[in-house]
């Protein structure tokens, strides 16, 4: 299932690259006004940009899921490589009474 989603992953990714370099500038409508031909276009003067815009937003969301999909994948093989006593809660080891080194008092002052 995993290979799947990284063959959809990457499908979905290389669409998104180049939906984003068909789109125009937000300049590209001023040379449209002076005879860029445009409007002669498959999807008319405005439609492509609303197509284009809208197949990216879909195409970027499946984009967005296959990577928490990934990272749902990547999450499961962690947790089941771990041993059995690493998963479990650690438990703090309880240490013995600090004693003062030896010339020095409780305090941990050097005796005069």
């Amino acid at each position: 299932m995993e290979f799947i989603v990284w063959i959809f992953h990457v499908l979905v990714a290389v669409a998104v690259i180049g939906l984003v370099l068909m789109q125009h500038g937000k300049g590209a409508d001023m040379g449209a006004a002076f005879g860029g031909g445009s409007s002669g276009s498959l999807f008319g003067a405005t439609g492509s940009a609303n197509f284009l815009s809208r197949t990216t937003a879909v195409l970027a969301t499946a984009f967005f899921l296959t990577s928490m999909g990934l990272t749902y994948f990547s999450s499961l093989k962690s947790t089941a490589a771990k041993p059995a006593a690493q998963r479990a809660a650690p438990v703090a080891p309880q240490s013995a009474p600090v004693q003062a080194p030896a010339g020095l008092d409780k305090s941990g002052a050097i005796p005069k």
